[in-house]
């Protein structure tokens, strides 16, 4: 029969202190093994493993630091929470800088040291399902492939592969839905690089808590123990760091991320700790960022940060060669051995339309027509492009027609269709709700009074 109880090692050369706590401790389901001082500490940490180990501050032959260093290049070492009798901030970043979870200062109450441990081992159990997950991720996914016959895309993908290996940073730019994201997970996939990658999704990290996102946070609790929580760039460390719409990213964090991106490190929103991190950086725009550099609205030093090597990617109009490779891929995909076939007059439909959502408003289209389809074929009836009046399909197109025109129609006919409901049309669509906000306030659009 298998223990699952959570395994405590405990330092203490108190003798009472030490028969207290570990009697609490037992009390309370834990497996609890007593030593009274450093060296028994260290040795019995590397004879056996154990889930969280209390070090006091102050013991014989080692103090607790001494054995918290030691003990975090062992192999899979356990969390470690310091306990001091004369607590101070330079004990606490001594602790934290060696990767103590947290320390605890003495006199303290019975219900923290339970709390902690209880915590320190979830976090321990939460990194382990990580690595699993993640190399079970690893194993399954391998390195995403972009469906293509178009030559310039071919080279753009070949430049990818190249610079996948080296660690500078990569700017991939594009209309919503030509596959920035993929190729994101391309570069880390076939990159060295042994961390995970973090996707950021910079227009919805937004508003006050925008900092304590990207950064992590640290605050005291009103009984003194220090909370703390890692950022999303903590996170990718020793990975790839994705800044997916970084045009998105509001000025006042800027500044900050390119400190923290050429000095590899920061400081926690309310920490005095410095955070080490070293990540790769992949960022992606659909967007003129040098424009935006022009008239202020992005930092132009963080701009030649992220932008080392550019890559851009062809909208699915200028692809057309890859329409009906891409339907057909959609289509095994969607409906699998019974997947239909396309009708012609359906494929004659995919071929002319404008495709403002490119390959992620084609891929949502073939997926709503497998489910919708009559029959074992799909007709042009059954793709969702004709909206009502005023689409693209149902206005007359001439020669001296933008595309800026035909996109601001097209958008206009999917909201009516969708009642105005910005979720809804975003996804058919193919792009997300905060890119169709800004298009509907770059475009004056005004939301009729009454719909229905």
């Amino acid at each position: 029969m298998t223990d699952d109880r959570i395994r405590v090692l405990l330092a203490e050369d108190e003798a009472n202190l030490a028969q207290i706590l570990s009697t609490f401790l037992k009390g309370r389901g834990y497996d609890v093994r007593t030593v009274g001082n450093g060296r028994d500490a260290l040795e019995s940490l590397r004879a056996e493993s154990f889930d969280v180990a209390l070090l006091d501050i102050v013991m014989p032959e080692l103090d607790g630091l001494e054995v918290l260093r030691a003990v975090r290049a062992e192999p899979e070492p356990p969390e470690v929470i310091i306990i001091t009798g004369n607590g101070t901030i330079e004990t606490a970043i001594s602790a934290m800088r060696l990767g103590a979870y947290d320390y605890m200062s003495k006199p303290y109450r019975m219900a923290e040291i339970d709390l902690l441990v209880r915590r320190a081992w979830e976090k321990r159990q939460l990194l382990r399902q990580n690595e699993v997950l993640q190399s079970q991720l690893t194993r399954a996914e391998g390195v995403p492939d972009v469906t293509t016959r178009h030559p310039p895309l071919q080279e753009t993908l070949q430049l990818v592969r190249r610079v996948a290996k080296s660690d500078s940073s990569v700017l991939v730019g594009g209309e919503s839905g030509t596959g920035k994201e993929l190729v994101a997970r391309m570069l880390h996939r076939l990159s060295e690089r042994s961390g995970p990658l973090v996707d950021v999704n910079c227009a919805a990290i937004t508003g006050p808590t925008v900092e304590a996102e990207l950064f992590g946070y640290e605050q005291t609790t009103p009984r003194g123990v220090v909370e703390r929580k890692a950022g999303l760039i903590e996170l990718a460390a020793g990975g790839t760091l994705f800044l997916d719409e970084v045009s998105e990213l509001e000025q006042r964090v800027q500044g900050k991320l390119l400190r923290a991106l050429e000095q590899g490190s920061f400081f926690r929103v309310g920490g005095t700790r410095k955070v080490q991190v070293d990540v790769r950086v992949v960022a992606a725009t659909n967007r003129d960022l040098a424009t935006l550099v022009a008239d202020g609205t992005f930092r132009h030093d963080l701009y030649y940060r992220i932008n080392a090597i550019a890559i851009e990617l062809p909208p699915l109009r200028e692809r057309r060669s890859d329409i009906a490779l891409l339907a057909d891929e959609f289509l095994r995909k969607f409906g699998g051995a019974a997947a239909p076939t396309l009708a012609p007059d359906a494929m004659d439909a995919l071929r002319s339309y404008a495709w403002p959502g490119n390959v992620r408003e084609l891929r949502n289209v073939m997926e709503r027509a497998v489910l919708i389809a009559n029959g074992r074929a799909i007709r042009a009836v059954d793709l969702p492009l004709r909206a009502p009046s005023g689409s693209v399909a149902s206005t007359g197109v001439t020669a001296t027609t933008t595309l800026a025109d035909l996109e601001k129609r097209h958008i206009e006919a999917v909201l009516t269709h969708h009642g105005w409901h910005q979720g809804r049309a975003a996804a058919a669509l193919g792009i997300s709700s905060k890119t169709l906000y800004r298009k509907i306030r770059d475009y004056g659009f005004n939301r009729p009074d009454r719909i229905g």
